[in-house]
C-alpha cells in the first residue's frame, strides 16, 4: 500500500499522542503489582497492545476504557500460556524475555518479520549468568526463555540497545536475591534507562544507582499498586517539531509533557541550534528562520531523533552531519541506510558513514517513490519531507498504527494533501 503526498502548509492545533515508552513500563509495572492500577492517557497502539497481551499471559487482567487502562496486576509472572507474540515490539519482546526468567515454564517468544531481525543475545547472554536457560535464532528471535532464576549478579553490553538493561532492572525487584548489574562499555539511549528508573519509583521500587550507567543494585522489593497519568511523547512531537519547521504556517502542538525525564526533549535544544525558536506554555509553536543553520548533532542517547533531524536538511543553509547513532542500524530496520537512501531520491546530498551521515540540502528537490521499509518512524518522516518537496508517494502507511495510528487523519485535518 502507498499513499500519495503533495506540497502542504499545516495550520491549527494538532495532539501529540502519549509517550510508547512510558505506557509500555506503566502497564509492565502495574502487572508485576499486586492490585489495581489505573493508567490513563495510555498510547493505544500496535506495540503497546502487544505489551497488554503479554501481561494478561503473565496473569494479570487488564481492561480498556477509552485512554484508560485498569490493570489488576497479578504481583508475578504466573504464565497461562508458553507462547508470547510480540508483533513489532522490541520493548515487549525485551521485558519479557527478561520477566520469562522468573518462571519456571518454558516460554517461546517471537514477532513479526522485522523484529525476528532484531537483536536478543545480549539480554540472554544476561539472563544465562543468573541461571536461566534461553535458546535463540542466531541471537535473534524466536527465542525461547527458562528460569526460576533467583537473582545475584550479572552484566552486560550497553552499545546494543539500552532496553536490555531496563528489562533487568524492571525483573530485578522480583527475585529473591535482587540483582547487581554491571553494564560493559559505553552505554547507548541513556534517558531511556532514566526514564525506566523513574517510573519504577513511581510504583514504589527504588534502585540503587553505584554508578551511573555503569552499576546498579536492586534489591527485592514490591511494586505498588498506582494511578499514573502517561506523559505526551517527545519522540512523536519531534516528527511534529519537524513538520511545524519545514511546512507549518500557524501550527500549533498540543502536548501535556509532565516532568518524568524524557530524551527526545533534546529536539528542542537542536532546533534552537538551527537557529529555530521553540516556545512552550499551554501549546507548543515555532518561529522558524527563511533557513536553518547546520551543525553537527550527536544523537547517541536519542536514536528516535534520527528521521525528524534528517528531514530537516531539507530546509538547511549548510550541511547537517549526525553522528554517534551506529544503534540506529538495530532499530526496526537500519535507519541511517535507508534514510540515506531514500533522501537521495529528492535531492538531498548524502554522505553515509558507519555511525550516521552528513546531509546537504538539495539545489532543486524533486518528487519520489520513497520505501519506508515498514517503519513507522520512516513513513511518518517521508511524508513530512513529501510535503515539503510535492510530488511524492510514500510506502507502507500501515506502519503508524505502531507509534502514531491517527497520523494521517490528524495531519489532514491540518492541512496534509495525504491520500
Amino acid at each position: 500500500m502507498k499513499c500519495s503526498v503533495e506540497r502542504s502548509k499545516l495550520s491549527g492545533i494538532i495532539s501529540c499522542p502519549p509517550n510508547k515508552s512510558y505506557t509500555h513500563r506503566a502497564v509492565f509495572l502495574a502487572s508485576l503489582a499486586r492490585g489495581n492500577s489505573t493508567i490513563r492517557n495510555v498510547l493505544l497502539s500496535r506495540d503497546t497492545i502487544a505489551t497488554m497481551d503479554a501481561c494478561r499471559i503473565f496473569g494479570s487482567k487488564i481492561t480498556v476504557d477509552g485512554t484508560t487502562v485498569n490493570v489488576q496486576g497479578a504481583g508475578g509472572v504466573f504464565p497461562a500460556r508458553t507462547e508470547i507474540d510480540a508483533s513489532n515490539s522490541g520493548t515487549t519482546i525485551r521485558i519479557s524475555a527478561a520477566l520469562s526468567s522468573l518462571s519456571d515454564v518454558k516460554i517461546t517468544l517471537t514477532g513479526d518479520a522485522s523484529l525476528r531481525k532484531r537483536p536478543m543475545q545480549p539480554l540472554l547472554d544476561s539472563l544465562e549468568k543468573l541461571g536461566a536457560e534461553c535458546t535463540s535464532t542466531n541471537g535473534t528471535p524466536p527465542i525461547t526463555v527458562k528460569g526460576g532464576i533467583l537473582g545475584g549478579s550479572t552484566s552486560i553490553s550497553g552499545s546494543v540497545s539500552s532496553q536490555f538493561i531496563s528489562a533487568l532492572l524492571i525483573t530485578a525487584p522480583k527475585t529473591q536475591k535482587g540483582i547487581v548489574l554491571d553494564i560493559e562499555g559505553e552505554l547507548v539511549s541513556k534517558p531511556y534507562l532514566d526514564a525506566t528508573i523513574a517510573i519504577m519509583k513511581k510504583f514504589g521500587v527504588n534502585v540503587n544507582t553505584k554508578t551511573p550507567y555503569k552499576k546498579y543494585e536492586i534489591a527485592k522489593q514490591d511494586y505498588r499498586p498506582t494511578d499514573f497519568t502517561v506523559p505526551a511523547d517527545f519522540s512523536s512531537m519531534a516528527l511534529l517539531l519537524s513538520a511545524a519547521v519545514l511546512i507549518g504556517d500557524n501550527m500549533a502542538i498540543s502536548a501535556p509533557v509532565g516532568d518524568l525525564p524524557q530524551g527526545d526533549r533534546d529536539m528542542i535544544t537542536h532546533l534552537e541550534k538551527m537557529g529555530v525558536k521553540v516556545f512552550i506554555n499551554d501549546k507548543v509553536t515555532v518561529q522558524v528562520p527563511p533557513k536553518l543553520a547546520g551543525g553537527r548533532f550527536d544523537l547517541s542517547n536519542t536514536p528516535d531523533l534520527l528521521p525528524p533531524m534528517a528531514i530537516l536538511s531539507l530546509k538547511a543553509s549548510s550541511p547537517i552531519e549526525i553522528y554517534n547513532v551506529k544503534h540506529a542500524r538495530f532499530k526496526e530496520t537500519d535507519r541511517i541506510a535507508i534514510l540515506a537512501k531514500e533522501l537521495a531520491k529528492i535531492g538531498v546530498r548524502v554522505t553515509e558513514k558507519e555511525d550516521g551521515f552528513v546531509l546537504e540540502a538539495p539545489s532543486s528537490p524533486r518528487g519520489a517513490e520513497l520505501d519506508s521499509a515498514d517503519d513507522h518512524r520512516l513513513f511518518m518522516a517521508f511524508c513530512i519531507a513529501g510535503m515539503f518537496v510535492g510530488g511524492c508517494t510514500v510506502t507502507d502507511p500501515e506502519s503508524v498504527d505502531v507509534s502514531y495510528p491517527d497520523f494521517i487523519k490528524e495531519m489532514s485535518r491540518i492541512g496534509a494533501k495525504i491520500s
